[in-house]
């Protein structure tokens, strides 16, 4: 055998998997088919700038004496310090929807008591509520799904407390239309609510340069610009992967980040139910302006709005290939201890989005949509913060189409099949997968699929 491990994929969850098993004498290859590593968090320079890929915030800020945490816990297996990651906390954030608005911090009390305050009829049943959610073993492997609202209706009775609870968690971690899996859920409660938010002061690059530099010290090997162009499978298991140059290797066991049925898809022969797994249909746009001064100046106070101007929130497939109805506002300078640098700022705007509308666009037609949607978003923008367009410097901007371009992601889709394979099986012996479709997403949770994942298949 070549290896030990091949890892398919350098993104959160393939690092760390590979910093663990290599940590234990595992011979492991990670291989991505990018010239840059992180997937879904990456970073990439333009006009001299650099910018985060995906990182609006890492969730699940801990206290540093709290051995339990889901981050602490992480670090240890990765054998990094928190103070490694030199992470700003979130200021404030806020839910805001008509005629109601929920504030929170990295302060529980905080969001109790602006609950209390907009909803004083449901307080009580939002204390049961987080009460249930603190007693549920969301992380276990063999967690059965079960749908969400059902849940939260029997400690809610006000369906608008209901979507603004669900608005954030959604957006930062749900495959699903119109609900949420309820171990999915709560892990989002856990990892927004009652952890919190925070980012690394100096971009995604600095928290991929640790993993990079602990897997490597570890003895694990990397190779970028090399993707996996089959997986040949004899007798039920990987016999060997063909990569896009044609060379082969015969590893004992395969980890694959590049998605459940993007996995399967690879396989030669296909298993026989390659095709039965349900695909993403949940695409975001974001876009980014790159103001000439701080935010904070023109009255984006706020780190993180999660916003919904419609009666109801959707969360579903967009009609059109914009729905300007809901959507995120992040001001990454707004975290405090945040230092911009050069003066300059950047505001985040991001919306739900139909993939198949970008996916059928020309080229032509491609450049002109996303022209049109930078200018219908920075017009909102100038109405509700006046100034705000004049200072607009440059901008840039992500769809489906571009997810699918530097991820694999079938439809582009940033949460992947709305059917999680929490125990990381497929249906050949030796091939196993984490990451978005192992269900434990954004950063730790990607971290913490790679990790568990490495712990429960291949440490033994």
């Amino acid at each position: 055998m070549d290896y030990d491990v091949v890892i398919i994929g350098a993104g959160m969850s393939g690092l760390a998997a590979g910093i663990r098993l290599a940590h234990f004498g595992r011979r492991v290859l990670i291989l991505e088919r990018h010239r840059l590593v992180g997937g879904l968090n990456s970073y990439y320079r333009r006009g001299g700038r650099e910018f985060d890929v995906g990182l609006h915030a890492m969730t699940n800020f801990p206290d540093p004496q709290a051995r339990s945490a889901p981050l602490n816990k992480l670090l240890r297996q990765l054998r990094l310090r928190l103070d490694d990651l030199d992470l700003c906390e979130q200021t404030c954030s806020t839910v805001r929807f008509p005629g109601a608005e929920l504030r929170f911090t990295n302060r529980f009390p905080d969001l109790e008591a602006s609950v209390a305050a907009a909803f004083p009829d449901q307080i009580d049943g939002f204390r049961k509520l987080v009460a249930c959610i603190r007693a549920h073993d969301s992380l276990s492997l063999t967690a059965q799904p079960a749908p969400t609202r059902p849940v939260l209706r029997q400690f809610i009775s006000n369906p608008l407390l209901e979507d603004m609870i669900l608005c954030p968690l959604m957006y930062y971690g749900n495959a699903e239309p119109h609900d949420m899996e309820f171990n999915q859920f709560c892990i989002m409660f856990q990892s927004i609510f009652l952890e919190g938010f925070c980012r690394p002061r100096r971009g995604i690059r600095h928290l991929l340069d640790l993993l990079l530099n602990r897997y490597r010290e570890s003895g694990g090997e990397l190779r970028t610009g090399c993707g996996v162009r089959s997986i040949c499978t004899q007798a039920g298991a990987v016999s060997e992967l063909v990569l896009d140059d044609g060379a082969t290797l015969r590893p004992a066991a395969v980890m694959s980040c590049a998605g459940y049925v993007e996995t399967l898809q690879l396989c030669e022969p296909p298993p026989a139910d390659a095709h039965n797994h349900a695909v993403g249909e949940l695409a975001f746009v974001e876009s980014i302006f790159v103001l000439d001064r701080p935010a904070a100046d023109l009255g984006f106070g706020i780190c993180i709005t999660f916003f919904n101007d419609a009666e109801r929130f959707v969360y579903a497939r967009a009609t059109e290939p914009v729905d300007y109805r809901s959507g995120v506002l992040c001001v990454p300078g707004n975290f405090a201890g945040m230092d911009a640098g050069t003066g300059e700022s950047i505001v985040r705007l991001t919306h739900q989005a139909d993939h198949g509308a970008w996916m059928a666009l020309g080229e032509d037609e491609y450049r002109g949509a996303k022209q049109q949607v930078l200018a219908r978003q920075q017009a909102t923008l100038d109405r509700q913060f006046p100034g705000f367009a004049s200072h607009v410097v440059a901008t840039d901007m992500f769809t489906p189409r571009t997810i699918l371009r530097y991820t694999g992601h079938l439809n582009g889709t940033v949460y992947g099949s709305p059917a999680k394979r929490r125990d990381g099986t497929t249906p050949v012996r030796n091939l196993f997968i984490c990451g978005t479709d192992q269900g434990f997403l954004g950063i730790v949770g990607s971290m913490l699929s790679g990790v568990s994942m490495a712990n429960y298949h291949l440490m033994k």
